[in-house]
């Protein structure tokens, strides 16, 4: 029997097994090992191991977050509001234009039934481990380098922001989280239903958490999907308009049902922040990298010399990892003996994926250096994410560097102290500024406990009784809550308050001759009630 017959033969009876002359002996086949689509390609092991260390990364985030912050930490103003939209946190609080109902849907499955303060944030510890992971998991390929993915999650959940807001009920962690997954499914070459239903569920979450930062993403990805070939093709427009869709639809039909309209709603909200409009405060976000948490106004605000050294680090990284892509980009592809000369190829598309994720970071901090009067470093998580997987490629190619200098003992010593640094700061931060936090928080027990002294309330987080107005010149909403009162609108509320709680400011004319009793014990000197005769 001929070649030829043979060939055949073990085609017809083995259909597994590739013909004479493939398989095995030829590289350009699947099932030769070093073809990357092999089980055993060195890609793939990288890959699997890449995959581990994400894992590895997630976990020491989640535990290292409840070291810091701890889960008895009380809830803070903003969570208070969403957590009282249920029973147990009850009475309920006004819920004003700028808010969303993103963070209500997260902590249902716990606030619906228990008002355990531990319990919840031990639910949003592992919702927010879940989300580093879900987040970062796409970049094991978007990256092109599987190990830039878990050094990514580690730069940013190293920051003390995230660290501190890990078990927070607020909506900024799970905003970034879905800005860089979508983006890196985005990135994929090929898009698949299941990547673009992914794109539309990280921007849908984005979108549903803080609407104008869902379109801040949105937009720099419709226009590459646009403009890029690359990038262009039906599929990834459809899947950022459904995704911004489904965020933004619970928004509009609140905005009809409660404002009278998305214009309206969109007005109150101005207002509520101080009214929006065109400014510069730039400098304010750079210098709350430190703290603290809201910053309004910032004009007297510094930041700590050592707590710049995020701004220093993020700029070093970014820069090697742009540096290294760019590198990567110029040089010739390797081609097959049967290819033509290639002078360029496709390496340029690392360094354009990056870019995109930069702009998109960018695009989503725009509105607030330009538009908001005040400053907190959570607005700019979602810029640190889609900032970080490029900064991992720039340290990656430092440390590589770094095992190449002489003597040998610098390579090491080195970077290990700068990261180990950069980790005892963050750190220090994020315990810091979660000691500050739990000590004021708690002045709110105090006071709320001081009125029920003089018969104003029903006592801590207690809704039940007489009912009292509350109002004050300072953390109305927080103190009313608390002592189990309707919070006032402010000084200017026609309405006379059962009792006034003020901070360093005296009583309005209407007020002067109020018993007048000082709380002892606070941690915030000069909290003053003034209950009405």
């Amino acid at each position: 029997m001929s070649e030829r017959g043979v060939a055949r033969r073990q085609t017809a009876t083995d259909p597994g097994r590739p013909p004479h002359g493939t398989g095995k002996t030829d590289p350009t086949h699947p099932g030769h090992p070093t073809h990357p689509a092999h089980p055993a390609h060195p890609g793939h092991a990288h890959a699997r191991l890449a995959h581990r260390l994400l894992l590895a990364v997630c976990c020491a985030f989640a535990l290292l977050s409840c070291v810091l912050v701890p889960l008895t930490l009380p809830l803070g103003w903003d969570e208070l509001v969403y957590a009282s939209r249920y029973s147990p946190y009850a009475p309920a609080t006004p819920f004003s234009a700028p808010r969303t109902r993103g963070v209500p849907f997260l902590i249902a499955p716990v606030a619906t039934w228990s008002d355990s303060t531990v319990l919840l944030r031990v639910w949003l510890t592992l919702l927010a481990t879940a989300a580093l992971y879900l987040g970062f998991r796409p970049w094991l390929r978007a990256a092109h380098r599987p190990w830039a993915a878990p050094v990514a999650a580690a730069l940013y959940g190293s920051l003390w922001i995230t660290l501190f807001y890990a078990n927070s009920a607020m909506p900024n962690h799970y905003t970034a989280m879905g800005a860089v997954g979508a983006v890196g499914l985005f990135l994929w070459p090929r898009q698949s239903l299941l990547t673009c239903t992914g794109i539309a569920a990280g921007i849908a979450l984005a979108t549903l958490m803080r609407p104008n930062d869902g379109f801040a993403i949105g937009l720099p990805l419709l226009v590459a999907a646009l403009l890029v070939p690359a990038w262009r093709g039906g599929s990834r427009v459809l899947a950022v308009l459904a995704g911004l869709a489904a965020g933004a639809l619970p928004w509009a039909v609140e905005a009809y049902i409660r404002f009278g309209g998305v214009r309206e709603r969109l007005t109150e909200a101005s207002e509520v922040q101080g009214d929006l409009r065109p400014l510069l405060s730039f400098v304010h976000h750079l210098t709350v990298i430190d703290g603290p948490l809201l910053c309004r106004p910032c004009d007297n605000d510094s930041v700590r010399p050592v707590a710049a050294e995020w701004w220093l680090l993020l700029t070093l990284l970014v820069g090697a990892g742009l540096w290294t892509l760019r590198r990567a980009g110029s040089r010739p592809a390797p081609r097959q003996a049967s290819a033509p000369p290639a002078p360029t190829a496709a390496p340029a598309g690392p360094l354009r994926d990056a870019l995109l994720a930069l702009v998109t970071g960018l695009a989503i901090a725009l509105p607030y250096f330009v538009l908001v009067p005040y400053a907190t470093p959570r607005f700019l998580l979602p810029t640190h994410a889609l900032f970080a997987p490029t900064a991992a490629i720039g340290l990656l190619t430092l440390l590589r560097l770094a095992r190449a200098a002489r003597p040998r003992w610098a390579g090491v010593a080195v970077p290990a102290l700068v990261l180990g640094g950069h980790l005892a700061v963050q750190a220090a931060l994020a315990h810091g500024n979660a000691t500050i936090q739990g000590e004021a928080r708690r002045d709110w027990v105090r006071v709320a406990k001081a009125l029920e002294r003089h018969g104003v309330g029903n006592g801590p987080g207690a809704g039940t009784g007489t009912p009292c107005l509350l109002n004050g010149n300072t953390s109305v909403i927080p103190l009313a809550h608390t002592a189990g009162c309707e919070p006032g609108g402010g000084l200017d509320d026609p309405r006379r308050p059962t009792a006034l709680v003020l901070r360093g400011a005296a009583p309005p004319e209407w007020a002067r001759d109020w018993p007048r009793h000082t709380v002892p014990g606070t941690y915030v000197r000069g909290w003053v009630i003034h209950v009405r005769p």
